[in-house]
C-alpha cells in the first residue's frame, strides 16, 4: 500500500525510521581497533576448549561429534560477525548503536544530549571505576549506552580517536537540531 494512503496512525506506527533505515547509508565514524580480532580469536579458543570438554564428557563420536563441531562453528561465525559490526553508526537521519545482541536506531530529533559518562561497576560496596564512555540521552528521559569506551578495544592507546568520535557525534547532533523539521 502507498504510504501516503495509510491512516495517520499507521504512518506514525511505521514511522520515518523504517523508511530511513531502508534508504540511507550508515557510516561508522571510526575504524575498529585491532583488539576485535583478539576477542574473536579468544572466542574460537574458548569454543574449542568447550567442544573438547563436551566431547570427552559425553564420549561423542561420529555424527554427534560432527553436529557439535558444526554447531560451535555456526555460533563462532555469527558471534564474530556481530563483534565486527558492533559500534556506533551515524547518518543524516540519526544514530544507530549496534551491540552484540541488539541494534537500536534513534532519530536525531529523539536525542536530547550526547555526553561523556564516567562509568563504574559495583560489586557489593566496592565500586570500581572503568573510565569514560559515551552516553546518549533521549528526549523522553531515558538513555542509551554505547560501546564507545575510552579504554575499550576500539580506542585503547588511541585517546585522540575517542575524542574525535565523541566530537563528531556531538557536531552531527547539533547540525541536526539546527535543520528544519
Amino acid at each position: 500500500m502507498d504510504p501516503a494512503r495509510r491512516s495517520p496512525r499507521a504512518r506514525r506506527r511505521l514511522g520515518q525510521a523504517t523508511l530511513a533505515r531502508v534508504t540511507t547509508q550508515w557510516h561508522r565514524p571510526y575504524t575498529p581497533g585491532r583488539g576485535r580480532w583478539l576477542v574473536i580469536g579468544w572466542e574460537l579458543v574458548a569454543l574449542a576448549i568447550l567442544g573438547g570438554a563436551t566431547e570427552n564428557l559425553f564420549r561423542l563420536t561420529g555424527t554427534a561429534f560432527l553436529a557439535l563441531a558444526i554447531g560451535f562453528a555456526v555460533v563462532w561465525v555469527i558471534g564474530a560477525f556481530r563483534i565486527m559490526r558492533m559500534g556506533v553508526y551515524v547518518n543524516g537521519y540519526g544514530v544507530r548503536v549496534r551491540g552484540l545482541l541488539r541494534t537500536r536506531t534513534l532519530a536525531w530529533h529523539d536525542v536530547e544530549h550526547i555526553r561523556l559518562h564516567q562509568a563504574s561497576h559495583r560489586f557489593g560496596r566496592l565500586e570500581i571505576p572503568s573510565g569514560m564512555t559515551v552516553l546518549i540521552e533521549r528526549r523522553d528521559g531515558g538513555h542509551v549506552q554505547t560501546p564507545l569506551w575510552a579504554q575499550g578495544i576500539d580506542f585503547h592507546r588511541r585517546p585522540g580517536v575517542f575524542r574525535s568520535v565523541y566530537q563528531e557525534l556531538r557536531d552531527r547532533h547539533a547540525l541536526a537540531r539546527l535543520a528544519p523539521a
